[in-house]
């Protein structure tokens, strides 16, 4: 495993010495969220019977997001460099899993996560794990969300404890604290709560507009949204980057967004009737098309509610 450098601080009550992490030399921190004296439901299980299991943490918490560029570093190798660290340090693990066993879009969706483009979570491709450890008679908490982009690993680290120390730099970089909103606890929450939401565990191949094989566990949610609400109509859009022509980008996020809904209806049961399919192109993206990542965050498919009751 590759030589990790960069150093920051972790949890400590004020009296003790900081113990410390490791990312690689690439790390950048991108955002961070601070409540003094809080409450954090920490996941201890994966989401299953429309529930995720969590335990109820008190103290000083705080939520911090690091980019780092290297497109050859898997979620697997970061989480296990990550773990190893926390042992040495003295946590012991209560909760790990992978994007499947964790319960994919739900599990993603029923925890606290900073926003894009600070903190990315591909929804095929993340791992977490939450711990515990016992320092001067109190409990110190810390869980850690790591995903990755085409470029780049991101990780979130999530720390309840005593007054905690100030984490060290990780790059001379400036980003701006946020406060915390919490997460809605579903797609259905999100479709309500916000209008719409992002499929972004879709996978078509480059160039294509069929969806590719598999099951996607947003279409799963969906799914079932749309039996739960049969009042309730959904548009898909499809979007794509600023590659090539205005004309040729809508008419392709338009065939995939009519993809998405055939598979809904073949596969997934959806109702027809609740269901619409367009694409607006390049027309209205999330991030800047003149990076990679930004062009990959573009691409994509939303549900967006369009019934008004």
């Amino acid at each position: 495993m590759r030589r990790i450098a960069l150093l920051f601080a972790l949890i400590a009550p004020a009296a003790e010495a900081a113990p410390t992490l490791s990312l690689p030399p690439s790390a950048m921190r991108t955002a961070e969220d601070r409540t003094e004296l809080g409450s954090h439901a920490l996941p201890v299980g994966p989401w299953t019977d429309g529930r995720m299991e969590t335990i109820r943490t008190e103290g000083e918490v705080t939520q911090t997001a690091w980019r780092i560029r290297d497109g050859n570093l898997t979620t697997m190798a970061l989480l296990a460099s990550l773990r190893e660290q926390l042992g040495r340090e003295g946590f012991e693990v209560l909760f790990e899993c992978n994007s499947d066993d964790c319960g994919g879009f739900d599990f993603r969706f029923a925890m606290p996560c900073l926003p894009e483009p600070e903190m990315h979570v591909d929804l095929g491709d993340f791992r977490f794990l939450s711990a515990q450890r016992e320092t001067g008679g109190a409990s110190d908490y810390v869980s850690l969300l790591v995903s990755r982009s085409s470029d780049s690993g991101y990780v979130q680290m999530t720390r309840v404890g005593a007054a905690l120390v100030e984490p060290l730099p990780i790059a001379a970089a400036e980003f701006s604290p946020r406060e915390s909103v919490p997460a809605p606890d579903s797609l259905g929450d999100q479709l309500v709560a916000r209008g719409k939401v992002v499929l972004d565990d879709l996978r078509f191949a480059s160039g294509a507009a069929e969806l590719g094989a598999g099951e996607f566990p947003s279409l799963t949610a969906l799914a079932e949204f749309l039996k739960a609400n049969p009042d309730k109509t959904i548009a898909l859009v499809g979007h794509t980057d600023a590659e090539g022509t205005l004309a040729a980008n809508v008419a392709v996020s338009r065939k995939r967004a009519e993809s998405v809904m055939a598979r809904l209806v073949a596969d997934y049961g959806a109702n027809p009737a609740q269901l619409s399919a367009d694409g607006v192109g390049f027309l209205s993206p999330l991030a800047s098309n003149l990076t990679p990542e930004g062009r990959t965050q573009n691409r994509r498919v939303e549900a967006m509610i369009t019934s008004t009751r």
